[in-house]
């Protein structure tokens, strides 16, 4: 008889491969991540063997999946909201080696839980031949809280020309001039040029700042390890994460950030108001960024629009964190894009390592 059951948290993504979170997340993380609608996974266990992974989707749904004897997921069962504070069963999926077979859905159904009654889902343990006892005590084995989200170490050491020790041996780090951005708007947008949607941006008076580019030379390639815009001469005292209105740091688990997202390989600086003809990224952007030795390429207004300029995006596609660098007095000094093409202490150590590997 299962009278008690050992309580994990992990990121939902990749929770359905295998019998253990790849990415474990602490318990106020995921119940941070609970109260403001988001996704994560429960692990449940008895003396360490893996019994059910709970995953809470959007929208008020679940999933369920439950254990053989061997560790596989054997069963897996998809809950919606029913009536008031209640959960039904509408699929109930045979999981076989290789294949899988829904078959007829038994009249499943329990409350839907707050965060932490994950005994609401001990019956389910039944269907593979486990007893739970009709009293469940629940123990949190999740891992501790750690250090929070990445933190801005060393941003300024990307602009500190000189030699490095990387992951790939010793290099150079040499600083490039990319021209100038020009705002008009007020607002510096940061966006993979191919994909300018939801862009990250930041609030500068408008003006035309130059743009550098922190150029990481190998023995065998130069790649961008990070590119700054600079507003203002005076030096930075403090550095934040560019975030969007709707992102909460406390919601990021450990070394985790909130990024441009890229796709095509490429970010971008550009005003607001500049729009990308996407057609033409091939011959103006892409094209000359795949040669040697061109980092970055800017793409002059017409019509009085401003311009953009784009550079290769350290190891190419991923998502990279966006530091904004205030002066004494709060003002935006500058906007650091960090690639991250080699790590700071806390990049060696937290979930998620140092970033996109090369292909």
């Amino acid at each position: 008889m299962i009278d008690s059951l050992d309580v994990s948290y992990g990121d939902m993504w990749g929770s359905h491969e295998g019998p253990t979170h790849p990415d474990p997340i602490p318990s106020a993380l995921a119940s941070r991540r609970h109260a403001a609608g988001m996704s994560y996974a429960v692990l449940l266990s008895s003396r360490e063997r893996p019994l059910a992974m709970v995953e809470r989707w959007p929208r008020g749904m679940w999933r369920v999946y439950l254990f053989d004897d061997a560790f596989r997921r054997a069963q897996m069962i998809d809950f919606k909201p029913y009536g008031t504070g209640m959960l039904l069963a509408h699929r109930n999926t045979r999981l076989t080696e290789g294949d899988q077979e829904t078959t007829a859905v038994e009249v499943l159904s329990c409350p839907a839980p707050e965060f932490g009654d994950w005994q609401v889902f001990a019956p389910f343990l039944a269907q593979q031949g486990h007893e739970p006892a009709p009293t469940v005590v629940l123990n949190d084995v999740s891992v501790d809280e750690g250090a929070g989200p990445l933190r801005p170490t060393c941003v300024e050491r990307l602009f500190v020309p000189g030699p490095r020790d990387t992951p790939d041996g010793p290099a150079t780090l040499e600083l490039g001039d990319a021209g100038a951005v020009r705002i008009t708007s007020g607002q510096l947008v940061v966006s993979d040029p191919g994909w300018v949607t939801e862009p990250r941006t930041v609030a500068v008076p408008p003006g035309e700042y130059p743009v550098t580019l922190s150029l990481l030379r190998g023995t065998h390639e130069m790649r961008v390890a990070a590119a700054k815009v600079t507003f203002l001469d005076a030096p930075p005292r403090t550095w934040e994460m560019v975030l969007r209105p709707d992102e909460d740091p406390a919601l990021l688990g450990e070394g985790e950030f909130y990024g441009v997202g890229v796709d095509t390989g490429t970010v971008a600086f550009m005003d607001a108001t500049r729009t990308v003809d996407e057609e033409g990224l091939d011959e103006e952007v892409f094209v000359p960024l795949s040669f040697v030795d061109r980092p970055s390429v800017e793409l002059p207004g017409t019509d009085g629009e401003p311009n953009l300029i784009a550079l290769s995006a350290g190891w190419g596609d991923g998502s990279y964190p966006v530091w904004i660098g205030r002066t004494e007095d709060g003002k935006a000094g500058c906007v650091v894009v960090d690639f991250r093409l080699y790590p700071t202490d806390q990049e060696m150590t937290a979930p998620g390592g140092t970033g996109p590997s090369p292909a």
